[in-house]
């Protein structure tokens, strides 16, 4: 292994649809590694479909850790993420092993990496205040005074991303500075660990979007609809909800409701979708320093596995 003092960790950063499940499961072949998920959405129970969550017999021959752990009822934090993910990792580097961090939440790297900002707490009172002028205003005009408060927060979120326009309006008034200045400062809290990040970035957008417009037909084809439907009969839900806020569950809860034609649930599920992966990409390209491959590449898993059986030293 690594003749560092610091024992070895693998990131896998990704996209949407870029591949990184079947690479994890390569370098589980390959190396004495376990998988810790870094997906926001996989952490609910019984959101299978929508979320791309790899199925029983998949996780029984490759288990991830932090996959199934929480009700859709429930609210998942970045901070909790960075708890279980450092006990997961010290855990599998006691049993020496190496954690192999597999996802698509960039933020939640990014937390694991560079630590937490002291943010101020949520006012409720406030957020019905900044949510009454969006109602007269709009999300997109929400998002342009942003980019006057916290230009570089603005660039990264969509104008319709009304959740984090919202927090970092908030943070601008409650705290008279920009949420990206507080980030900035945050102290560097990287684990002692010896990073291997790795990041797949398709060479042509337009065949990764081939790959999402295909897995949401697959997705529809598997009973997303009826996933759905399932949810809200099992569990107390609202669109509100972080778990129904993810993409292809809030696009087939409107279409169940009315609030959006059943014909059109296709079209915005794959935009939604694509438009996360364009979110996923510029955080990977903006905010780390890793060793990007073409997630397009067929040999992909063969030359990660490779870079890895350098960086382990096997």
């Amino acid at each position: 292994m690594n003749s560092t003092r610091q024992p070895p960790a693998i990131l896998i950063m990704g996209p949407t649809a870029s591949g990184k499940t079947a690479v994890a499961m390569n370098l589980a072949d390959r190396f004495p590694v376990e998988l810790i998920s870094v997906d926001s959405a996989q952490v609910f129970r019984d959101m299978n479909v929508g979320t791309a969550k790899p199925d029983a017999a998949t996780l029984a021959r490759y288990p991830h850790r932090l996959i199934d752990i929480i009700s859709p009822e429930e609210s998942y934090s970045t901070a909790r993420f960075r708890d279980d993910a450092l006990a997961a990792m010290a855990e599998i580097t006691a049993a020496g092993k190496v954690p192999v961090l597999v996802g698509g939440t960039m933020l939640y790297f990014r937390s694991l990496l560079q630590g937490l900002a002291e943010l101020p707490k949520a006012d409720p009172g406030l957020r019905a205040e900044i949510d009454a002028e969006a109602a007269i205003h709009g999300w997109p005009a929400m998002h342009q005074k942003l980019s006057h408060l916290d230009p570089s927060t603005a660039t990264r979120l969509h104008p319709t991303d009304s959740q984090r326009i919202q927090r970092a309006l908030e943070i601008c008034q409650l705290s008279g500075r920009s949420m990206s200045a507080l980030l900035a400062e945050s102290e560097q809290q990287c684990p002692p660990y010896n990073f291997l990040s790795i990041g797949l970035l398709p060479s042509a957008r337009s065949v990764l979007h081939e790959r999402i417009a295909r897995r949401f037909d697959e997705m529809l084809l598997g009973g997303l609809d009826d996933e759905v439907r399932h949810l809200r009969q099992k569990y107390n839900l609202h669109p509100n909800l972080p778990s129904m806020r993810c993409v292809g569950y809030r696009q087939a809860w409107e279409a169940q409701d009315g609030l959006l034609p059943a014909k059109e649930l296709r079209d915005r599920g794959i935009f939604a979708t694509r438009q996360l992966a364009k979110r996923q990409i510029t955080w990977l390209t903006n905010s780390f320093e890793a060793e990007n491959f073409d997630c397009l590449d067929p040999a992909l898993s063969e030359k990660i596995a490779a870079r890895c059986c350098q960086f382990l030293q096997l």
